[in-house]
């Protein structure tokens, strides 16, 4: 499946976030060893579980993504997490509707606390290309490896301090 998509950095967090439809994320990035971008995880993402590999299309292209899933049970998913020796990464995210879209919100934890990542999917190029972000949105940020989740996974919230300031990013929290 080829995944369209664009990301941004949360200027704020949207209005009416916390009772929008949400689902707890974890994420486990494999091989662990790997700088950069891990490109297999395993997924706890709600009551669903699968691992997942991801590549990009064309080199240089951050908008297409090829995504090979493989649904997991449960206890797959519990015995590989025990196995694994991976980045970690856990989030919220949040389905929250705008323009009649839905942005997709994840609200980081743990060591990346603060950190609001805001995703846009989209059927078609023309569609994705039309699309204007909405006011709660500060900078597109797809086309950097910093935000991508196998980077991020392992990370703290200071790590990222040196790029998110690049695009004046302020920390943001969920109250």
């Amino acid at each position: 499946m080829i995944e369209l998509e664009r990301t941004f950095l949360a200027k704020q967090i949207p209005d009416g976030l916390k009772a929008c439809k949400s689902k707890e994320v974890i994420d486990i990035y494999i091989p662990k060893s790997l700088e950069g971008h891990a490109p297999i995880r395993i997924r706890k993402n709600g009551d669903t579980y699968e691992i997942t590999k991801k590549s990009r299309v064309e080199e240089g292209d951050h908008t297409k993504l090829l995504e090979q899933t493989i649904s997991l049970t449960r206890a797959e998913f519990m015995a590989l997490e025990k196995e694994i020796s991976g980045k970690r990464l856990h989030k919220t995210r949040y389905y929250y509707p705008v323009n009649g879209r839905t942005a997709e919100v994840d609200v980081f934890m743990d060591a990346l606390i603060g950190l609001v990542i805001i995703d846009f999917e989209f059927t078609s190029e023309e569609e994705m290309k039309a699309f204007k972000a909405p006011f709660f949105c500060l900078a597109e940020v797809g086309a950097e490896d910093f935000v991508r989740g196998g980077v991020l996974a392992g990370k703290k919230y200071s790590d990222l301090e040196v790029e998110l300031a690049k695009h004046g990013y302020l920390k943001l929290f969920l109250k």
